[in-house]
């Protein structure tokens, strides 16, 4: 789904510069997309299921993943919870930390830590009804006002190249925003979500 430049002149003994050249031809008759240091195959391009449709898969690692990432919380933390299923299922886990702050964009995530746990913080928005988050231009009103801890965050695509890629722009703009006011940022994704681009880039890594 994903090639590099420098493994196309590996594999074909070809020079950078015709390499480069033939993916932009390649892409022209639409074979492929073009992406820095290299391409993509247009197949590759996500879509976005339905929250509900996303949560039903890999659940199992989903939950040792919400499992696994507990051992990064502190006490005293102030954290954020991005949107998707598996910082969701994060979530669930903080139930009995009382002496935490979280901050979320996710409608899903402050249901589930509405009525015992942690103090709650919701970042206002536009909300984006496909993922239940508040995302946008709106967000920066609160985040750019905040520091936290450690960021919690999901991804529809992960590449090395690419990094953290999703479906929506102003989603993108809101993951952008929050990583660049957290102190540590932890990326909470099952294997599925790697060597798959998605339309926006929303953080490198």
């Amino acid at each position: 789904g994903v090639i590099r430049v420098e493994e196309i002149c590996q594999r074909l003994g070809i020079s950078p510069a015709t390499a480069r050249r033939d993916l932009d031809q390649l892409e022209k008759v639409g074979a492929i997309r073009r992406v820095h240091g290299g391409a993509v195959s247009v197949e590759s391009r996500l879509e976005e299921p339905l929250f509900d449709d996303k949560a039903s898969i890999a659940t199992r690692e989903k939950h040792h993943i919400a499992e696994a990432a507990l051992r990064f919380v502190e006490p005293d933390d102030t954290i954020y919870l991005d949107g998707g299923s598996t910082v969701l299922e994060f979530a669930r886990l903080l139930h009995d930390r009382t002496n935490l702050t979280v901050v979320t964009n996710s409608l899903r995530a402050a249901h589930e830590l509405a009525g015992r746990g942690p103090r709650l913080i919701l970042i206002g928005g536009e909300l984006r009804r496909l993922s239940q988050t508040m995302v946008g231009p709106l967000t920066r009103c609160i985040v750019q006002e905040l520091h936290v801890d450690k960021a919690f965050m999901g991804t529809i695509g992960l590449t090395l190249n690419e990094g953290l890629t999703t479906t929506d722009p102003g989603e993108a703009y809101t993951k952008e925003l929050v990583v660049s006011r957290a102190r540590q940022v932890i990326l909470l994704a099952d294997s599925g979500k790697a060597d798959k681009v998605a339309f926006a880039l929303a953080g490198g890594l």
